[in-house]
């Protein structure tokens, strides 16, 4: 496959150019399921002139649909970009990227979306629908998912659509709630996974964050046991990678507690657990849900996270060691290669100097 782009950018250059154009275009319409001709030569940086053109032409080859409200994608132009990807992700460098961080963390799959979640609600949007992508692929009849909560895993829960109805699986919650907006609570998000897809669901009515005499009161609860059990039977989770310290200060943490993390290194959060550079937990809370021992043992292990500012926090938790799958966007992936070459970087000059 790059054999023959090399040839097309030296022989048609011009080729290559259209193609990604063409292929922007039919993306950002499809993430956008509505858009106006303004806002989508806005996005994308081109003039509306320029735009009308190819859109046009998308159009009369049965990719586009246009209506009064706004340009549609059309099954055939989703076909289209499905069929494309492979080759889309070679065009851009996106396959390397996959490959050197799959190869270097020792993952079975890496995907990367083109963009930047933080600066990009449609890149966001993407982020999910390929994390979607993964878990449908994964999931057997039967299987118990574990979810956690944040923006990122919300818009996974937003587009998740199976064609079959998986009604013998069943969606939980990875810990209880954080006490902010609904929306975002790993209770709210395993609900909608379940109800868009015909599975079932349970949650967890209980605060992430106890003291131990809570915990231990709690967890006396039969209910509470129950459900808890569920959650830690789960083959696959699913879960969202935040900094450190933003989510500290988002758990109500005492403020020495934050600062003992940040002088061990705290840079990443999953799960609950806070990891420093190279992978090690440095803090673990008292909660209930899912223990690190039930993430080591689990068999599927997807995250999904972007964002240039989070490719350290993002390394840091593949660096501990026990995910299976990332979904990450470009802007993260860039940043997760340079650490990459800076470690290697740092070992061959120890070679060196031994």
């Amino acid at each position: 496959m790059r054999q023959i782009i090399e040839l097309q950018q030296q022989l048609v250059p011009d080729l290559l150019e259209v193609m990604k154009k063409r292929y922007s275009i039919l993306h950002q319409v499809m993430v956008s399921d509505l858009i106006g001709r303004r806002t989508l030569a806005s996005v994308l940086s081109m003039t509306e002139r320029m735009l009308r053109a190819e859109t046009d032409f998308l159009k009369t080859q049965g990719l586009l649909e246009i209506h009064s409200g706004g340009m549609r994608i059309s099954d055939s132009g989703k076909l289209l970009l499905e069929q494309l990807e492979p080759f889309y992700k070679t065009m851009f460098g996106l396959s390397e990227l996959e490959e050197t961080i799959r190869s270097h963390y020792g993952l079975s799959q890496v995907i990367i979306v083109a963009g930047d979640s933080e600066v990009s609600a449609q890149t966001k949007r993407e982020l999910g629908r390929a994390g979607c992508q993964v878990l449908i692929k994964v999931m057997q009849p039967n299987d118990v998912v574990a979810v956690t909560g944040g923006t990122t895993i919300a818009q996974l829960s937003n587009q998740l659509i199976s064609s079959s109805q998986l009604n013998t699986n069943l969606f939980v919650p990875a810990r209880g709630g954080l006490g902010e907006s609904l929306d975002y609570q790993a209770n709210t998000i395993a609900s909608m996974m379940a109800k868009r897809t015909g599975a079932q669901y349970r949650l967890l009515h209980v605060p992430d964050h106890l003291g131990e005499e809570a915990f231990a009161s709690i967890m006396q609860e039969p209910n509470i046991r129950e459900i808890v059990d569920v959650i830690r039977s789960a083959r696959i989770v699913v879960h969202g990678i935040g900094d450190a310290m933003v989510m500290a200060r988002r758990r109500r943490l005492e403020r020495e507690v934050i600062d003992a993390m940040e002088a061990e290194g705290a840079l990443a959060e999953s799960f609950g657990f806070y990891f420093d550079r190279k992978g090690a937990v440095v803090h673990k809370m008292q909660t209930v849900g899912l223990r690190l021992e039930d993430i080591v043992k689990t068999e599927v292990v997807i995250g999904v996270a972007g964002g240039k500012s989070k490719g350290e926090a993002i390394a840091a938790v593949m660096r501990f060691g026990h995910n299976d799958v990332l979904v990450t966007d470009e802007a993260a992936a860039l940043e997760i290669v340079a650490l990459i070459e800076q470690e290697k970087h740092s070992q061959e000059e120890g070679n060196k100097e031994s």
